[in-house]
């Protein structure tokens, strides 16, 4: 027996307040935002990439250490600065994750396209396997909230790896809530090259109780 016919205040009274999670809305920062995360983005590529000399390494780290005190007087609190808040870039303006764009965002399912780059890779030009479950965790989140859940927190989280996952590939990741139960959903989820399936997860996330983080 499932409650997806009902609503989330019909699951959860104090669905409004989150549990103990605040209510982050989304941001609106100028140009200038969006530029600074795709500058750092091809920044992390570099930094494990290039391999110039020492006299380099000293100009880029005095650059990042300037960079560094630039920034430092604008530190805000969770929920107020756009990373993570900016739908409208990818990975939500994230530097945490991976620059995918939501292309689908429907109770059925959601859908996020997108690609892995030179940061990402593990090992022989694959990427790492650790980045995989990040980006099911991502996806995940977004089922839930697609389904009109009230907010829930990973219970478990199973990734199976079936290719090597490459870099510079487009890449399309899908997920959907496959049953629920209470406070529980099961989703799952597929990252695909084409038609070729490189890993699948399955996961539960449970809702929160009122005050719980």
């Amino acid at each position: 027996m499932t409650d997806s016919a009902q609503s989330p205040e019909q699951l959860d009274p104090e669905y409004e307040h989150h549990g103990g999670f605040p209510e982050y809305g989304a941001a609106s920062p100028g140009p200038g935002f969006g530029r600074f995360v795709t500058a750092m983005r091809r920044l992390l590529d570099l930094s494990v990439s290039a391999d110039p000399g020492d006299d380099v390494w000293d100009d880029a780290a005095e650059r990042a250490e300037a960079l560094v005190a630039l920034l430092a007087p604008f530190h805000a609190p969770e929920g107020q600065a756009p990373a993570g808040r900016s739908p409208q870039l990818p990975g939500m303006g994230s530097l945490l994750l991976p620059p995918w764009t939501m292309t689908k965002f429907d109770p059925d399912g959601v859908e996020m396209q997108g690609h892995f780059c030179r940061f990402h890779v593990g090992g022989n030009s694959a990427v790492h396997g650790g980045v995989l479950p990040l980006l099911f965790d991502h996806v995940f989140g977004m089922v839930v909230h697609a389904a009109g859940r009230p907010i829930s927190r990973t219970g478990f989280l199973h990734v199976d790896y079936r290719k090597i996952t490459p870099i510079e590939t487009p890449l399309v990741v899908r997920g959907h809530v496959t049953s629920t139960e209470g406070r529980k959903a099961f989703v799952r989820g597929e990252l695909l090259d084409g038609d070729t399936l490189l890993a699948e997860a399955n996961a539960l996330m449970v809702r929160l109780l009122p005050g719980q983080p």
